[in-house]
This record gives structure tokens, sequence and C-alpha cells, in this order.
């Protein structure tokens, strides 16, 4: 019997030290490709004003990004999760705000901008309508972000322009 017990202890010590010798699930570049979002910013419009305040950081395990947007008048706010799925090779957004509005989008990353695209919608012209969100990292670390309505693939509408300064 003590030597059952001492075996499975030794077992268990193996099993213990192999799980911290692994690396971050989640530490790969592919999952580093937004970290360029990371921090707490306040967000300008073209003309100045301020929009409002974002924190995006990384949780679970820095598998995820997580958005917290709060809008200058304090009467909007929203959630976003953000990861590198794998099994597609696709960054994917989920938005999630206090109106109701829910927003899947998914992209990757080409150079300097992380581009994240809705499913199309088919209208009732036969058009189709997609949603797309760029962000673009810039030259002295601010961020653009830019929420564009697509139909048939050209930008027809620009619902949101936001430039993100580092607060911290």
């Amino acid at each position: 019997m003590k030597k059952i017990i001492a075996s499975l202890g030794f077992v268990l010590v193996l099993i213990s030290a192999s799980g911290q010798n692994n690396p971050c699930a989640c530490c790969t570049e592919n999952h580093s490709a937004f970290d360029f979002w990371l921090g707490k910013w306040e967000v300008t419009l073209p003309n100045g004003n301020i929009a409002g305040e974002n924190v995006i950081e990384k949780i679970q395990g820095d598998c995820v990004l997580r958005e917290n947007w709060k809008g200058a008048n304090g009467n909007f706010t929203g959630t976003s999760y953000n990861f590198y799925n794998t099994a597609t090779g696709l960054w994917e957004q989920l938005w999630l705000d206090r109106a109701g509005t829910i927003l899947k989008l998914s992209g990757k990353r080409i150079d300097n901008q992380m581009i994240l695209m809705s499913d199309g919608v088919v209208n009732k012209d036969e058009s189709i309508t997609t949603q797309r969100i760029t962000w673009t990292l810039l030259e002295d670390g601010k961020v653009r972000q830019v929420w564009e309505v697509l139909r048939d693939g050209v930008a027809e509408n620009v619902l949101f322009d936001g430039l993100y300064n580092k607060m911290d």
C-alpha cells in the first residue's frame, strides 16, 4: 500500500511539474498581433471632441483582449471580447453594448492594421452589406479606428472614426 501511495505521489509531482513547464497557450506571435491596442485610451473624433475612454486588457491567461468602452457622456458603454482563433487562423471580435447591439467580426492583421469584418447581410435590393472595422497603429504609437459600412464591398458610410491617445 505504501508503494502505491508513493508511486501516486510521484506521478502527481511529475504532472504538476510538467504543467508548470508548458509554455503559455496564447503566447504566440499570432496571439500578440492585436497587442498594439492594449492600454487605457482617450478617444477623440476628427473634430477634436472627446468620444470617450477605452480600456483594453488581456484576460484569461493572455488569450483574450477585453475592451471596455465608456462614451464621453457616460451614458453609452460597451464591451468586446477579441481573440485569435487557432482553428481558423483569424482574429474574432464579439461586441456587446447597453443598447443591445451584438456585432460579430473576424479578420486578420495586415502590416500595421487589424481589419475585422462582419458576415454579409443580403438587403431587399439584393445588395450585400458588411461592416468593417480597421485599427491602424500609427508611427507615434496612437491608434486610429475606423468603422465603415460597405455595400457590395464599397465603403458607403463611416459610423465611427476615432483617434486613440494613451492615457497611461
